[in-house]
């Protein structure tokens, strides 16, 4: 075993050790990922190598005259590389740090891990797939002729049309016989014989042979009719008769099947209260959702909003990280939120969820009277609003309790409490159980 194949076993050996999906989710670094590349810190397993030991400096040497005694320094030690900020960056690549996995994979396993099986619902858009090649037509390129149609009709054909000439021959030989009259008593007898055939082999018969047999019953009982199989096995197929109408071209069946279309809008609160610690949060909860319902659908499209008093469409890079002084008006995002849903995902062909995030903080009386009655009013799969709190709760935080009194009964939708990383995967337990229920 080489090199190489030791550190490719390493690697797996890795790989069966990475992050467990709850830690990561929970304390990992969400943001080393890309959209369709989700990058999963592994617990590294050293690979072996010689190395100096660091601590001890200097050396000793023996000699005769002038050499150095026994325990005194040599030089000062030099620098080992990777000591200090000095030096040449290394080119080797860190890959093997992490395990990458996709979107649906990582669905996978966080269905396998919080005992989920979402499963996505089709809207009226459909796409046409090709499917297998079981649909034919009588036209096509060559590379697509189903040859073993068109041999297997021209078998049965043969042997439809195949008979034992030499005993039609002998009832030719009969007393009396014609042609007329031999081709009538063949067809009646299921003898599958033309009457050009028949014809041609009356003229052959030497006058010498006419009358060899008084009657058909006389040949009958001294002549053995032939069967096909015997017959097939003596003589084997010989040439099977193909025609053109025999011919037909494979083309793939063509497959329609409901599109599993997406869209999700992600609502964030950015006003002054929401500090690092509660933004932290909102990312830990939304970018799982985000993955996993990539992975669950075809066509996945994310819409960011950020609100405080007002509200606007920001792109992903920022939603994370915006912070605002301003006060707080979460009706604001809501009515914002619907204008888009309206304007370009509607609701017979997109599948549609609402996440809201924040403290629970909200202007008097918007929640009662503006936000819950846009919520009723937005089609979706499911609205969720996420309480990132973490000093576990706040005087006027109120708006996750008053959505859950007033919504909590309906099956999508889901409110969930954040107070630290641990709450995470409870969090989106409860956000995406809610959805499989319904």
């Amino acid at each position: 075993m080489g090199l190489r194949d030791d550190l490719e076993r390493y690697r797996e050996v890795g790989e069966k050790r990475r992050q467990d999906l709850a830690e990561f989710i929970q304390y990992g670094d969400l943001g080393g990922g890309r959209e369709n590349d989700i990058r999963i810190p592994i617990k590294i397993v050293s690979l072996p190598e010689f190395a100096y030991d660091q601590l001890d400096q200097g050396g000793v040497g023996q000699g005769d005259g002038g050499t150095p005694e026994p325990g005194d320094p040599v030089g000062q030690p030099q620098p080992q590389p990777g000591d200090g900020d000095e030096g040449e960056a290394g080119e080797e690549g860190g890959d093997h740090e992490y395990y990458e996995m996709d979107p649906q994979e990582f669905a996978e396993e966080l269905d396998e891990r919080l005992g989920l099986d979402l499963e996505p619902k089709g809207k009226r858009v459909e796409t046409e797939e090709e499917g297998e090649y079981t649909d034919r037509t009588r036209t096509g390129p060559d590379s697509t002729l189903d040859v073993e149609r068109l041999f297997k009709e021209g078998l049965k054909r043969k042997l439809a049309t195949d008979f034992d000439e030499e005993y039609v021959r002998e009832l030719l030989r009969v007393e009396g016989m014609t042609a007329r009259r031999a081709f009538r008593w063949a067809r009646e007898n299921h003898i599958p014989v033309s009457r050009a055939w028949i014809d041609d082999a009356f003229d052959s018969i030497p006058d010498e042979e006419r009358g060899r047999w008084s009657s058909i019953e006389e040949m009958q009982a001294t002549v053995d009719r032939e069967p096909l199989s015997q017959r097939i096995r003596r003589e084997g197929i010989g040439r099977v008769p193909f025609r053109r109408e025999d011919e037909r071209y494979r083309y793939p069946e063509v497959v329609k099947k409901p599109q599993h279309n997406v869209v999700v809008v992600n609502i964030r609160d950015v006003s002054g209260s929401m500090r690092e610690d509660k933004r932290e949060l909102v990312e830990r909860t939304f970018t799982p959702l985000d993955w996993y319902l990539t992975g669950k659908y075809d066509t996945a499209e994310f819409v960011y909003i950020a609100h405080d008093a007002t509200a606007w469409e920001v792109e992903r890079e920022e939603f994370f990280g915006i912070r605002s002084g301003g006060g707080t008006k979460i009706s604001s995002a809501y009515e914002l939120a619907a204008e888009v849903l309206e304007e370009h995902y509607p609701w017979s062909e997109w599948n549609r969820y609402v996440f809201a995030a924040g403290d629970s903080e909200n202007s008097s009386n918007d929640t009662e009277e503006r936000v819950i009655p846009l919520m009723e009013g937005i089609d979706a799969n499911l609205h969720a609003y996420v309480e990132t709190q973490p000093s576990g709760s706040a005087i006027n935080a109120t708006h996750a309790e008053e959505v859950e009194r007033r919504l909590g009964d309906r099956d999508n939708v889901a409110v969930a409490y954040v107070s630290g990383p641990d709450d995470v995967t409870d969090a989106i337990y409860e956000i995406l159980s809610t959805e499989d229920e319904s």
